[in-house]
């Protein structure tokens, strides 16, 4: 029988399954509930605003979308999000879905941290971005119902979640600070490391090879 949390019926299929037992297995509660949350928070918002999502793939989305900040999928040198597209990527197409399914999800995965980028692509990129927003900055909160909120929030609970998630990514970035430039990732290593120096975009302007 389907889960159904908050009005929002969880795909019963195989690909759903075997998600939820990969992402169960690497990620600890914090990172599993907030995913999932995101996975629901966006589903239930692209529905409030009449999008056509696929919640097999936007799950996908949801559950894999910080798997780029565990330890088992976490490069040295490219961006955390893009980690975890990777990985949603592969799954997909292991999983016999089209390369046009596996890119929507490997998008909405790469762009969940972009402003604004997402909400003009695809449902299910929309909708990751949505559960993301609401879930980490608290966006939009209005446009979910008290039951709502607090049904997702009983399935998946949220204990000291703002300084949890903050740990999170300061774990899964520290080792490679660079990758952060030009995103809001900056602002938690500068946060927690006061030694963090940022990549400033205008001296990479002012100071490069071009002759005047």
């Amino acid at each position: 029988m389907a889960e159904v949390i908050a009005g929002v019926e969880i795909p019963d299929t195989e690909l759903v399954r075997a998600a939820t037992s990969l992402v169960r297995k690497i990620t600890d509660d914090t990172l599993f509930h907030h995913s999932r949350r995101v996975f629901l928070w966006g589903a239930l918002k692209a529905a409030k605003r009449g999008l056509d999502v696929d919640l097999e793939l936007a799950y996908v989305g949801g559950l894999f979308h910080d798997l780029g900040l565990t330890e088992f999928y976490a490069s040295k040198d490219v961006r955390f999000e893009i980690d975890g597209a990777e990985a949603a990527r592969a799954f997909l197409l292991d999983h016999g879905r089209s390369e046009e399914d596996a890119r929507n999800v490997w998008l909405a995965i790469a762009l969940h941290t972009t402003p604004e980028v997402p909400l003009r692509l695809s449902p299910e990129v929309a909708a990751i971005a949505l559960g993301v927003k609401t879930d980490v900055l608290g966006i939009g909160l209005d446009e979910l119902t008290d039951d709502e909120r607090a049904e997702v929030v009983a399935a998946h609970p949220r204990p000291d979640f703002k300084n949890r998630i903050l740990e999170a990514f300061y774990a899964g970035m520290a080792h490679r600070p660079n990758t952060t430039y030009g995103t809001m990732n900056d602002d938690v290593l500068a946060h927690f490391d006061p030694e963090f120096k940022r990549t400033d975009f205008v001296e990479l302007i002012k100071g490069n090879e071009w002759p005047e």
